[in-house]
């Protein structure tokens, strides 16, 4: 062999060297991964087709680092999207504000860091399931979203309670614990939830106005930064609260049982349970 062809050898070998052998290992060829694709793409359409007799759309645990475009072709009859445990870190905005007719939408444990302004068209968006994402803040129109009754925005890094929750009328439960909220503000009077639930945040202040919430019949406050001074007592005189759940603060249970207007409370927590009894 000439040196030329040597030469020529010896850079083809460099070039594609052996894969490396792992004993008892055997490494996917470029074959098999292409197939692995194209059973992705197979299963994805088998979902999208069964999405357009159902109105159901469910991709979970599928590694989606994206929301599904092919999504598109269904915004007229979707009523309900779970891509729950994905990787997806953004919503296409103009695509998201298709699905005029959605329901519940349910994105936990993805890495969204924000919302786009166009969710609020979806105007029959009743179920909003957002838990353990990485959000700061929700966009200054998500009071548009007239139709939502249940709002789940546990786990995220939320730093103080969204004023726009206070325009949504219809809102039943609201879930904002294993957040980064310090103090509850004046706005919350207007709140029309039944349930609000902000445990294991870092409240150290709660506004009066909470006794004020003309629908709110069950406060979570458990594992914050609460003295009992901070705590108003007209939640238990003067509100609808039929259960305050405030364990793990700065201040023993049994203080709480000495405060003015503790029976009170006792009597509608004591209603509420008969009545469900």
């Amino acid at each position: 062999m000439t040196s030329q062809g040597v030469s020529a050898l010896a850079e083809a070998r460099a070039a594609h060297p052996r894969r490396a052998r792992v004993p008892g290992v055997t490494l996917p060829s470029r074959r098999d991964l292409s197939r692995g694709a194209r059973m992705g793409n197979s299963a994805l359409r088998a979902h999208v087709e069964t999405a357009q007799k159902t109105g159901v759309f469910q991709l979970k645990d599928r590694g989606l680092t994206e929301f599904p475009s092919e999504l598109q072709k269904l915004s007229s009859n979707l009523r309900t999207i779970d891509l729950s445990n994905n990787k997806i870190d953004s919503l296409p905005p103009v695509l998201i504000g298709k699905f005029t007719l959605l329901k519940s939408l349910s994105l936990n444990n993805n890495k969204l860091t924000v919302l786009p302004d166009e969710l609020c068209n979806l105007k029959k968006l009743e179920t909003l399931s957002l838990n353990n994402n990485h959000l700061r803040e929700l966009p200054s129109t998500f009071g548009q979203l007239s139709a939502l009754k249940t709002l789940s925005i546990s786990g995220n890094q939320l730093g103080a309670l969204p004023p726009q929750l206070c325009s949504l009328r219809h809102l039943d439960v609201v879930d904002l614990s294993k957040n980064q909220i310090r103090s509850i503000p004046d706005t919350v009077g207007e709140l029309q939830a039944i349930e609000l639930n902000l445990n294991q945040n870092q409240i150290s202040q709660i506004s009066i106005k909470i006794s004020c919430c003309p629908r709110l019949k069950v406060l979570r406050l458990e594992e914050n930064c609460l003295e009992l001074s901070m705590l108003p007592q007209s939640i238990l005189s003067d509100s609808q609260i039929c259960l305050l759940a405030v364990e793990g603060n700065l201040f023993e249970i049994k203080k709480l049982r000495e405060l003015e207007g503790y029976d009170k409370y006792m009597e509608r927590f004591t209603a509420t349970k008969k009545k469900f009894a």
